[in-house]
């Protein structure tokens, strides 16, 4: 019988008692509602290759190719899994074998720059630095909550473009060029209050604080904006840490969960694999638009 430990009262939790290699059908249902319960859900000491991480992974949808964004094709046909992302700071002789490296990865949710992001990411540990390279977790359904009702009707019909030029450790995508102002990003379009779609909550959803644009204010306007809101989306008493063992899987809800990672010595290895969901246009109860 599987367990559910929460880490706070209402989110992120521990799910033990459970072999994901060979998880039944009545254990995934539960799975399931505490993902949709607790926002984020830790599985310690599992065992997967990257085989079965996909064939995990695909239980809770058909998996999003890796993000490519204009990356060139030659480097495209050097990818040998489209749907495995490594997540490393290790070097080859000179050629990385993953994405982000050391640096600090900022608060944000995973490609929000498309119009239907996905809505479940999974990262699982594979090496583990002695230190560093931790990552946080902040609920915003909690985040919307604390809100004033009075900026709570202020942003009802409000909505960011999401930057698609930068990473999450704020590099400059391959194909973008350099921007000089928030408003001319490239990104699509979302409202800054999103309703879920299978729990019926609303959540802040703001995707990440740098080079994004209120649509309609003015700069000024909206860099204020932002920092106000961006006060209340990682409050202290809202947020879990994940301190990395080998063996960790991780599974968050991307649609009213942000996350972010500390930084890593460089000399010290870390390698995650990461797979997402393919987003289905009835997970996104807006339209979106591109700019």
């Amino acid at each position: 019988m599987i367990e559910i430990i929460p880490m706070k009262e209402k989110f992120g939790a521990d799910i033990v008692g459970v072999d994901l290699a060979g998880c039944s059908d009545d254990d995934f249902d539960s799975i399931y509602r505490a993902w949709l319960d607790y926002g984020v859900l830790r599985f310690r000491g599992q065992e997967l290759d990257e085989n079965g991480l996909q064939l995990f992974s695909q239980r809770f949808g058909p998996l999003e190719e890796m993000p490519y964004g204009r990356l060139p094709e030659e480097l495209k046909k050097l990818i040998k899994n489209i749907y495995v992302t490594v997540i490393s700071n290790i070097v080859v002789e000179g050629r990385p074998l993953g994405g982000l490296g050391s640096g600090e990865s900022m608060w944000h949710s995973d490609m929000t720059y498309v119009d239907t992001p996905p809505p479940a990411s999974l990262l699982l540990a594979e090496e583990i630095p002695a230190k560093g390279g931790d990552t946080w977790f902040a609920d915003q359904y909690a985040a919307y909550d604390a809100l004033p009702e009075s900026l709570q009707k202020r942003i009802g019909n409000l909505a960011i473009k999401h930057d698609a030029a930068h990473n999450s450790v704020g590099e400059l995508r391959p194909g973008f060029e350099p921007i000089d102002s928030p408003q001319s990003a490239p990104g699509a379009v979302h409202p800054i209050i999103s309703t879920h779609s299978e729990t019926g909550r609303k959540c802040l959803y703001l995707g990440r604080r740098e080079w994004a644009y209120v649509v309609g204010l003015e700069l000024a306007e909206s860099e204020m904006l932002l920092d106000e809101l961006w006060q209340y989306a990682t409050l202290e008493e809202n947020v879990v840490k994940q301190y990395w063992r080998v063996g960790d899987l991780i599974i968050w809800d991307n649609r009213c969960v942000l996350h972010r990672r500390d930084d890593i010595d460089p000399n010290d290895r870390r390698l995650l694999r990461r797979c997402q969901v393919l987003a289905r246009p009835d997970w996104w109860q807006h339209e979106s638009r591109s700019s």
